[in-house]
């Protein structure tokens, strides 16, 4: 029996929507992982590097976007009202040198829990897929601290970003 609990509180119609979308991205790094794996690759040697190259891709965009690599305009552009509906996100700190967010739930969980994955793919791909994170923190001179997480069997992410 799977140790992860991924329920939301927010069910609208929107929401799932969105979600939905999430969950098809978070389909689609499962199957490219598992072919890459049946020609001998493993996951962790190609989807480390691809998805923080994507995060500093998406990066550069939101500190464009932002205008300053302070943390505050990564919360202004990225984690959005919509985006903390998403996620059930709790903004807990936003600073110029720390942000600190806990996510009550994820699209990504819930796509890999439907397609059948152990609770130890999960935990690597959830690991793998925060490589996007780490690299959007890079993007603003931060690094990406990661304490619980749903994957691990948690009731929230842990995410915090920060500029030392």
């Amino acid at each position: 029996m799977s140790r992860i609990v991924n329920r939301s509180k927010r069910k609208n119609f929107l929401i799932k929507g969105i979600r939905g979308t999430l969950e098809h991205r978070a389909t689609w790094l499962y199957l490219l992982l598992k072919e890459a794996e049946k020609k001998g690759v493993e996951w962790e040697e190609i989807g480390y590097p691809a998805v923080r190259e994507c995060g500093h891709i998406h990066g550069k965009e939101l500190v464009d976007l932002s205008g300053t690599e302070s943390l505050k305009g990564l919360k202004r552009k990225l984690f959005t009202k919509p985006a903390q509906m998403v996620f059930d996100m709790k903004i807990l700190e936003s600073g110029d040198d720390r942000l600190s967010i806990d996510f009550g739930y994820c699209p990504l969980v819930s796509a890999w829990q439907k397609l059948g994955c152990s609770d130890e793919e999960i935990e690597r791909l959830c690991d793998i897929a925060m490589e996007g994170d780490r690299g959007i923190a890079e993007s603003f001179g931060a690094r990406l601290e990661l304490g619980d997480t749903i994957a691990k069997g948690c009731t929230k992410c842990q995410v915090r970003f920060i500029k030392e």
